[in-house]
């Protein structure tokens, strides 16, 4: 596990919300707006990867090491994606609403 405690993130975060409070809404608004964008991207993405993991699970000629490294590659991206998703909530916070984002044009 990583060394960071608990006091150091509530720190980033506090300074995080402190940054984002003095931002001005319409730039709140266009950070909030990238940030959905890039969550669903992230879910996206980590979805196509549990897939393979998953089918790669029960496929009996997949080697442990392939399901392993699957499955690192499976929690780093849950791990980034928590981290991106506690961004977007400091975000949505300080702007005070969720914005309307319209679907992309590749979903």
């Amino acid at each position: 596990m990583s060394d960071v405690n608990s006091s150091e993130i509530n720190d980033e975060t506090k300074k995080r919300r402190s940054c984002f409070g003095s931002m001005e809404k319409s730039e709140l608004e266009t950070l909030a707006i990238a940030a959905i964008r890039e969550h669903r991207r992230l879910i996206v993405a980590d979805e196509a990867v549990y897939e393979e993991w998953t089918s790669a699970s029960s496929d009996p000629a997949v080697s442990s090491a392939v399901l392993e490294t699957l499955q690192r590659e499976y929690i780093a991206r849950q791990e980034k994606s928590a981290a991106q998703q506690e961004e977007l909530s400091e975000i949505i916070d300080a702007l005070g609403y969720v914005p309307d984002v319209a679907p992309d044009a590749d979903d």
